[in-house]
């Protein structure tokens, strides 16, 4: 079995985690593994391992000859037969398909903006879905939207997974030692610094030595001038760091003790099981399938989305009880484990190239 995972970027985002993730983990299970960063290249360069085979288009265009050359070209000398597309870069993974019938796609829909789906828009999208063979989806209500608002039925909800690096130590945070509270997500409207930066300075005014991290990558976009702002305007900037992406993703998890995700929407978002992984506390909202990864008042808090009171007294619970936060986070860490784990979605992978090749071989 020959499969390359097509991805726009390497930049630090989910979709990109989990298109390396699978990638690395396929080349110890299949014939070969490959992977193609078609726009940009980022810091999950640097995670992808040497027996992964590595392409970079450096595509500038919608429709860029040059780089539909190239990709077509490497698909044909190395025996490509799946192309498992994430994200956007479907289209592409569709021109290639065109000039190699027997090409199969899996497209991977992270689209992380799950709970506006009334204002997706699809129309190349659904005329693309024709020449798929399966898609996966990382929530249910992915899924679902692929059914009824694209008619195909070969679909499957994928949770993701999360590996991390532990010998990378480049990060060091500031603040004090058991007293730091991170949020790993990029500067991006969807993911609501805002409403956390608020709750914050509610935790501050009751625990001013506690302090909070936002790790992620920093677009310098009117959204991230906002959130500047709004640390400058509540008097915080000696309490709440902004960091740009880092490699070092474990590392910097480690010197926390709660992991707090705010967003407006979600699919599933790999800084969950990132920080189950490192054995942090959580508190999400009630958005995409964080609801199905947190249990509320068992291994983590959950609260509703955009609503700074209710996130501030989530904080100041954990904070406050270092037995629930201790608690919360051992039965976090064991759910990941059991339930989010590499080895069983990657199985799934399998079986679900498996039954399209046997599927295409029988026609």
């Amino acid at each position: 079995m020959r499969v390359l995972q097509l991805i726009d970027s390497l930049q630090t985002g989910g979709a990109e985690r989990v298109a390396v993730n699978i990638a690395n983990a396929l080349s110890n299970e299949i014939g070969y593994s490959a992977l193609c960063a078609t726009r940009e290249e980022g810091l999950l360069k640097n995670d992808i391992l040497k027996n992964v085979d590595y392409l970079f288009l450096d595509k500038k265009q919608t429709i860029d000859i040059g780089s539909i050359r190239q990709l077509n070209a490497f698909v044909k000398n190395k025996r490509v037969q799946i192309i498992h597309a994430h994200s956007t870069s479907f289209f592409l993974a569709t021109l290639i398909k065109l000039l190699n019938r027997k090409i199969n796609i899996v497209w991977h829909d992270h689209y992380g903006n799950s709970e506006f789906l009334n204002e997706r828009k699809h129309t190349v999208l659904k005329l693309c879905s024709k020449y798929f063979s399966h898609i996966f989806s990382v929530n249910k209500n992915l899924e679902f939207w692929a059914k009824q608002r694209l008619k195909f039925q070969n679909v499957s909800y994928l949770p993701n997974f999360a590996i991390l690096n532990k010998t990378l130590t480049e990060t060091k945070l500031h603040g004090i030692s058991g007293k730091r509270i991170v949020c790993l997500a990029n500067l991006r409207p969807q993911k609501d610094h805002m409403t956390l930066i608020e709750a914050f300075k509610e935790v501050h005014i009751k625990y001013p030595d506690w302090t909070l991290h936002c790790v992620g990558k920093n677009f310098n976009d009117g959204y991230s001038k906002m959130v500047k702002n709004k640390i400058d305007e509540l008097s915080l900037i000696e309490s709440v760091f902004l960091y740009d992406s880092n490699p070092d993703v474990y590392h910097i998890l480690s010197q926390c003790d709660i992991g707090v995700l705010s967003s407006k929407s979600e699919g599933l978002p790999i800084a969950l099981l990132e920080y189950g992984l490192t054995n942090l506390a959580v508190i999400a909202t009630k958005v995409g399938e964080c609801e199905t990864v947190v249990s509320n008042q068992i291994n983590g808090v959950l609260v509703n989305p955009s609503s700074p009171s209710e996130l501030a007294e989530a904080l100041i619970l954990l904070i406050e009880n270092e037995t629930t936060r201790k608690t919360f986070s051992t039965l976090f860490n064991r759910h990941i484990d059991e339930n989010f784990s590499e080895k069983a979605q990657i199985k799934n992978i399998i079986s679900t190239y498996k039954f399209i090749s046997n599927r295409i071989e029988k026609l």
